[in-house]
């Protein structure tokens, strides 16, 4: 099978992106990790199909799946890919677009500036919906996590998150706890494990480890979740600039029940073909 692919990445979060629609596309999760390679393969965080929709509401159909070739619901930075990828093969020209995920609707919007508006959804935070295991729904719970008692906030936006509040972004322990808390046996579909310094309250500084990918250099999501985790304790604006190693996004969130929306951009790197 030959596969024609777009090499993309908001804010240095990398992504295959395959056509779809204009092609016959099936993958097995062994060749998503091959695909996802960086030395045998193209190489990516995670893989994203752009397919027909499967609901007359839908302009498009949006699939995602991590480097280790699970499928899962929710990417922030790949949406904001996503809508830069259907524009630049012509498979729309409206400015505002809705794509089905896993997890249900995403509404897209191209800013004048070509910068990506996403609306993320109204955050979930009941612990079965996350899934989290707890009695009750919490603004903090405590995780014991390899030793250590950490106070995190745990949410969903289509994909579950724990955020952890540290003092330095640069010295925190992303690579000792990010693996520990992604698997806590408290998250049975794992976690995007999110480490969050809080400049001053409309700044923020983020690192993410992602399940399936490991820390990346940018989690659309884990921002957005970091924002929600630090407005829930009182402590950010409802607009916030969040910080990551790959760039700046800035995240709005008006308070429970209403949706997290999300602006930063999407860039296109290279085209290519290739055979699996």
């Amino acid at each position: 099978m030959t596969l024609n692919f777009t090499k993309m990445h908001g804010l240095g979060n990398d992504f295959v992106v395959i056509d779809a629609i204009n092609q016959a596309v099936t993958l097995t999760p062994e060749q998503v990790r091959a695909l996802a390679d960086r030395h045998f393969g193209i190489g990516c965080d995670q893989l994203l199909l752009v397919e027909t929709a499967t609901s007359a509401e839908a302009d498009f159909r949006y699939r995602i799946f991590n480097a280790d070739g699970g499928e899962v619901g929710q990417c922030g930075n790949g949406a904001r890919c996503f809508m830069q990828f259907v524009h630049e093969h012509g498979l729309t020209d409206k400015p505002s677009v809705k794509v089905e995920t896993a997890n249900g609707m995403l509404q897209l919007l191209r800013e004048a500036d070509g910068q990506i508006t996403v609306n993320m959804g109204i955050p979930r935070f009941e612990p079965p919906e996350i899934p989290f295991s707890a009695a009750a729904r919490a603004t903090q719970y405590t995780l014991d996590a390899g030793g250590h008692a950490l106070e995190i906030g745990a949410l969903s936006l289509g994909n579950p998150h724990a955020v952890l509040r540290v003092n330095n972004i640069e010295t925190a322990p992303v690579a000792e706890l990010g693996p520990l808390i992604e698997r806590h046996e408290r998250f049975p579909e794992r976690v995007n494990a999110g480490f969050m310094q809080i400049v001053d309250d409309t700044t923020i500084r983020v690192r993410v480890y992602e399940r399936g990918a490991g820390e990346t250099l940018a989690c659309g999501s884990g921002a957005c979740a970091a924002v929600v985790a630090g407005r829930l304790w009182g402590q950010l604006n409802d607009t916030v600039k969040v910080m990551l190693k790959g760039g700046e996004l800035v995240v709005s969130w008006s308070g429970e029940g209403t949706p997290v929306m999300m602006t930063g951009p999407a860039t296109t790197v290279f085209q290519g073909q290739i055979d699996l």
